[in-house]
């Protein structure tokens, strides 16, 4: 019989190829090397490959765009670090060869992630990937990568880093699967962008061997091994069937009985513009704009946000386009914001409007800039804040942004206390937008890059649908739109779902649209909602997930 490893499925659709591992070993420094008697010009050495890194991942993210933009700035980041660079001086003074100083610079600074608390310990592996491409050009050994093959293959890793994932390229690696990792992780987050089959989180592969025949299915994420004809031809034609049904799939998003739910793109800026508009967005439904701030010394000037803001906008005449204000902080520190104090869990610290409560020049400046983009474009133009709490936030924000001109301000629902007392909070804006990836990492306590708790990161979780049955429920009560931003709408199956609790727009990396608006186009909306009622009573994900499925009967030719 073969052998078949169950993870999580994070990017739908069939892969079939023979496995091919991710090596990332490099030489290890010797712990007593040397340099040759030039201090300065072996530091000079280390802190130009350091700064040769750091380019090297930021092309690479400007080169794939989206979210992988965001992600490979901030590990540009840490190659740049001022502090780091320091350090490596240091320790190149007192003798080490520039590979040692680098690689034992690095090992504190990953000995204080590590210990920093679950949300910066999953960073660790951004760490060691920018650590490992820095000693690789001072020794001289081959930058970490993806393998090189002639014919199509499955690769099979530990963990993908960032920049491993953003340079993919969809005709050679057919699917991916790792050991780590999580539904909302950065390595899931990429594969969902470029449409790639992908499952994390999944025990087992580690004992995957080369040249093993792998079946990796990225919707229901069971990985068999060496399959036999009839399994990899049902799997292949349920991903075809769902290929073909999205690529039928136009016009605005509605329901088999015409209940309009709008679908949008989440972007990072102008740049993914061209992939929102070709697979048929609507309007933006979340503009993050750290694209913008961040791998800078200083804060990006008014006339440069203004001309980002105004692209976006007009590229949507008519059309919807949500703009999240800054969200700095946990992991994407900026090095031009003043730091506060030393904060042992930055997840629950000092992150989005809570920082710009600090900092409110800062955010006074991108609504100021915001507010002269949207004259004039015919966009409509709504603004909203990270990370709200309360009606103290929601009052203080909503206050902020009318006096910059800003006409309908916003708020993000990603904290359980938020959604709780959504109906409060309704009263002084004029929208909510879920972020059910951090609403659900909050909600369950379960950091997203942590692959041993990958069942508590699933939005599927009955306690995460109720409170977006919450939010959604106030929301209409005092006539407001609740839209949901974060990665559970690209799920086609729980779109319906989400429709049927009443949000009313799904915003998604764009290569995800068509499918969505394919899944929707099967279901009414009465049986979207018998199908959330029906994933709340559930007491699991995974039994959620089934009732859901059984009440959407539609939605079997997608294979969902």
């Amino acid at each position: 019989m073969p052998q078949t490893l169950k993870g999580a499925g994070v990017s739908p659709g069939a892969g079939y190829g023979p496995a091919k591992r991710l090596v990332r070993e490099i030489p290890d420094p010797d712990p007593d090397a040397g340099h040759g008697g030039d201090p300065a010009a072996e530091a000079e050495r280390a802190v130009g490959a350091m700064e040769e890194t750091a380019r090297d991942l930021t092309d690479r993210g400007e080169a794939a765009g989206g979210d992988a933009a965001e992600v490979l700035n901030a590990q540009a980041l840490m190659a740049r670090d001022p502090a780091l660079a320091d350090d490596v001086r240091k320790r190149v003074e007192e003798g080490a060869s520039a590979a040692r100083a680098v690689s034992e610079a690095m090992a504190v600074y990953r000995r204080m992630l590590a210990g920093a608390g679950d949300y910066l310990a999953a960073r660790v592996a951004d760490l060691d990937d920018v650590r490992d491409r820095i000693v690789a050009r001072l020794m001289g050994a081959p930058v970490p990568g993806i393998p090189e093959s002639d014919a199509p293959f499955v690769l099979v890793a530990e963990d993908l880093a960032p920049a491993d994932t953003a340079a993919l390229d969809p005709e050679r690696v057919v699917a991916f699967v790792t050991r780590e990792g999580g539904p909302t992780s950065h390595t899931a987050i990429l594969a969902r962008a470029l449409g790639l089959p992908a499952v994390v989180a999944c025990p087992g592969a580690e004992t995957v061997a080369e040249e093993t025949m792998v079946l990796v299915d990225g919707a229901t994420g069971e990985v068999a091994l060496d399959p036999d004809a009839a399994a990899v031809e049902a799997a292949t034609a349920a991903s075809a069937a769902r290929a073909a049904a999205a690529a039928r799939s136009t016009g605005p998003g509605r329901t088999a009985d015409g209940h309009a739910v709008p679908l949008l793109a989440n972007i990072g800026g102008p740049k993914d513009l061209p992939a929102a508009l070709e697979n048929g967005a609507e309007g933006v439904g979340l503009y993050r704009t750290e694209f913008l701030f961040l791998d800078r010394a200083d804060a990006p000037g008014h006339d440069e946000q203004v001309a980002a803001y105004r692209a976006v906008l007009e590229a949507f005449p008519g059309g919807r386009v949500v703009v999240r204000t800054l969200d700095a902080g946990a992991d994407k520190p900026l090095e031009f914001l003043p730091a506060g104090e030393p904060e042992p869990n930055p997840a629950l610290g000092e992150r989005g409007l809570r920082m710009m409560r600090r900092l409110p020049r800062t955010l006074d400046a991108q609504l100021s800039a915001l507010a002269e983009a949207g004259r004039d474009t015919g966009a409509y133009l709504q603004v909203m804040a990270p990370m709200v709490t309360d009606v103290a936030d929601a009052e203080w924000f909503a206050a902020a942004a009318a006096k910059t001109g800003i006409q309908h301000a916003g708020v993000m629902i990603e904290v359980p206390a938020a959604a709780l007392r959504a109906r409060h909070i309704a009263d002084h804006v004029d929208f909510f937008s879920i972020g059910t990836n951090d609403l659900t990492q909050y909600t369950c306590a379960a950091d997203r890059e942590t692959a041993g708790l990958g069942r508590f990161q699933d939005p599927w979780q009955p306690a995460v649908l109720d409170l977006v049955a919450a939010s959604a429920a106030s929301a209409a009560d005092a006539g407001r739109s609740c839209g949901v931003c974060g990665e559970a709408a690209a799920d086609p199956l729980l779109a319906c779902v989400l429709a049927g609790l009443g949000v009313t727009s799904l915003s998604m990396g764009a290569p995800a649209l068509p499918l969505v608006r394919a899944a929707l186009a099967r279901a009414e909306l009465a049986q979207c909602r018998a199908a959330a009622e029906a994933a709340r009573a559930a007491r699991s994900p995974e039994a959620a997930r089934a009732a859901a499925a059984e009440r959407l009967p539609g939605l079997a030719e997608l294979g969902l």
